[in-house]
């Protein structure tokens, strides 16, 4: 008797211990890119736009790291939940940055990239996925004047938006315009906004610009 429940005590550890290993890996349910041209003083600067689809059955609190490797070019960006922006969008939960840019403001590479996902346990999963990028701006990067109440832009790109701004900075809403010329007053902006940026972009070519913010009044 004492030989059985000696078995069966070691069973329950072998058992447990097991379990304790069976930690379940993370997923990549989808990965998308796209690249952005962001005004600064001297030139607009490339920033690339990356988020997966993220999930772990041990729960979201269980991801620890997200990496974005190009092989070929030895380059890795890395993210932890303090660094990686998070958004949830019809039961999908986005985790990624739309702030990855090269050293001395140079241009990406195009080619292959590997987006790896990693748990506390250890665990990682990865897809990988292609990325071209122009050697020249698909298009001349957009301007937005406004003067007296009135806004024009001189842009190329298929779509146009007005990223709205408060008093303090912050970003408060965005605007489709459906015009390339008006007043200000006939978009009922809010009286709490008082500068806009512009946001020209193309979906079909996952390309955007953004310029500074523009005082309204």
């Amino acid at each position: 008797m004492r030989g059985i429940f000696i078995v069966s005590i070691l069973a329950v550890f072998s058992l447990s211990g097991f379990a304790s290993c069976s930690r379940s890996s993370p997923t990549i349910a989808f990965s998308t890119v796209s690249l952005s041209y962001i005004e600064q003083d001297a030139a607009p600067v490339q920033t690339m736009n990356f988020f997966v689809i993220a999930s772990d059955d041990d729960g979201y609190e269980d991801l620890a790291e997200l990496r974005l490797y190009n092989d070929y070019d030895g380059l890795v960006w890395s993210f932890t939940p303090e660094t990686w922006m998070r958004y949830d969008e019809a039961g999908n939960t986005w985790i990624g940055s739309n702030k990855i840019v090269m050293a001395g403001g140079e241009s990406f590479p195009s080619g292959q990239y590997r987006a790896v996902l990693i748990d506390k346990g250890g665990e990682r999963t990865e897809r990988t996925f292609g990325f071209d990028v122009p050697a020249i701006p698909r298009y001349k990067f957009p301007k937005l004047t406004i003067t007296e109440g009135t806004y024009s832009i001189d842009s190329e790109y298929p779509e146009s938006y007005f990223l709205c701004y408060n008093m303090d900075g912050s970003y408060r809403s965005s605007i489709r315009l459906e015009a390339k010329t008006g007043n200000i007053s006939s978009l009922r902006l809010g009286s709490d906004i008082l500068s806009v940026a512009l946001w020209a972009r193309d979906p079909a070519y996952s390309i955007s610009a953004l310029t500074k913010m523009t005082a309204i009044r």
